[in-house]
């Protein structure tokens, strides 16, 4: 389907999707400090897909985009978070300059392998991610404390780059990291909110550069990152994204952990398909 020759009654339901998926957005990167990008990826992927986006870059484009829409939602997340007194910065400052490393090292990556490539990453990751929330337990612990700071500069390092290649802000593998060392939950989520910032920024400049020029992209692309996806996707993000936060100081969210990770895993599952299918 050409976007270019679409009418308004077949964008709506694109547009109410997509006004769904910035909603969700928010609110997951305020309750668990993902930054919503692992939902907006595989619901990007799936809108481009039915409005005919070449697949040689729709990956690369639900990946930019998402995070794009990730910059103001992290930003948004991490003053509510703030505000509780709940961030850790000068975790946040020591891990910023190994984010930083490993996001260049992500993008370079992105822009380097096929969008099937990069499809594959994502599933595999996910999927991990959602065995990890369905049958991890709270209990779990590798250490009582945070491990040395070489140590946590790697693991920083290859957050950064994960999550470039993923278009996620990084809150999915920190908030794990953290808890498993016996960090405050909520202190750990709060703290990866801000983590998106740092992966987020950079990364859309990468993306933006990865992509300049490419002719198959749709229009209002500045290079894999869409302007219409961030238009419709970033506001609504933001707006959710306190409402996410109050949740998270005051419920137990176990039950919603849980169904979050049967739609990771769901997706996953059927990007597979997509790619051993064609």
């Amino acid at each position: 389907m050409n976007i270019e020759a679409m009418s308004l009654i077949e964008l709506a339901p694109f547009a109410a999707g997509l006004v769904v998926t910035g909603l969700v957005a928010g609110i997951l990167a305020g309750l668990l400090g993902v930054g919503g990008g692992i939902v907006i990826v595989p619901v990007l992927y799936h809108v481009f897909t039915l409005l005919g986006i070449d697949e040689a870059v729709r990956m690369h484009l639900a990946v930019g985009t998402s995070l794009g829409t990730i910059v103001l939602t992290s930003i948004r997340s991490v003053r509510a978070h703030a505000k509780k007194g709940a961030v850790d910065w000068p975790m946040l400052r020591s891990w910023a300059a190994p984010i930083l490393v490993g996001v260049a090292s992500g993008t370079l990556i992105a822009a380097w392998v096929s969008g099937d490539a990069l499809t594959g990453v994502f599933a595999t990751i996910a999927l991990a991610v959602a065995a990890n929330l369905a049958f991890g337990k709270e209990s779990w612990r590798l250490g009582t404390e945070l491990p040395g700071k070489p140590a946590q500069y790697s693991v920083a390092g290859v957050i950064g780059a994960l999550s470039a290649l993923m278009g996620i802000g990084g809150g999915t593998f920190a908030v794990s990291f953290m808890t498993l060392y016996g960090k405050n939950p909520r202190e750990a989520v709060a703290t990866s909110s801000g983590l998106g910032v740092l992966i987020a920024v950079p990364a859309v400049i990468g993306f933006v550069w990865a992509g300049w020029n490419d002719p198959l992209l749709p229009p209002f692309s500045l290079g894999y990152v869409n302007l219409i996806g961030i238009a419709l996707i970033a506001p609504l993000s933001v707006l959710a994204a306190p409402w996410g936060a109050a949740i998270a100081h005051a419920i137990s969210h176990k039950a919603l952990i849980r169904a979050f990770a049967f739609f990771l895993a769901i997706t996953s599952v059927q990007m597979f398909y997509r790619l051993f299918t064609g």
